[in-house]
């Protein structure tokens, strides 16, 4: 198993808001860890795969760095949820990436603001 990750700067507009993208990624992400330079406090993530709009990670009301473990609900071949036990509690796994990009939303950042995200993938 390799390890990797990519560093994704995000500088914010004049209306605290952008969208950049990671390179073309492969492998199952392991964790985000968003390093906080200047962000204004309650600044809002929405990071989804660009292709198919899977949601990897949304945070809103963000005022320190912060890193997440984002994993999936994992299903049977008939789409029936996987459960640890009778009583509920979902199986969860990485979340594979086949060459997608991931898409980087950010929200209410202030003005001119800047940030970075760290993607941590194995594969």
């Amino acid at each position: 198993m390799r390890i990797r990750r990519f560093a994704v700067p995000v500088t914010v507009d004049a209306a605290g808001d952008a969208t950049v993208y990671s390179p073309r990624i492969f492998g199952r992400l392991i964790s985000f860890a968003y390093v906080k330079t200047d962000y204004a406090d309650g600044v809002g993530f929405t990071i989804t795969a660009e292709t198919t709009g899977e949601t990897l990670w949304t945070e809103a009301a963000v005022n320190a760095s912060a890193v997440r473990h984002p994993r999936a609900a994992t299903c049977s071949t008939a789409g029936v949820a996987s459960l640890y036990v009778a009583a509920g509690t979902a199986v969860l796994s990485k979340i594979g990436l086949g060459g997608d990009r991931i898409k980087i939303v950010v929200a209410a950042g202030g003005v001119s603001k800047t940030g970075v995200f760290h993607i941590t993938v194995d594969g």
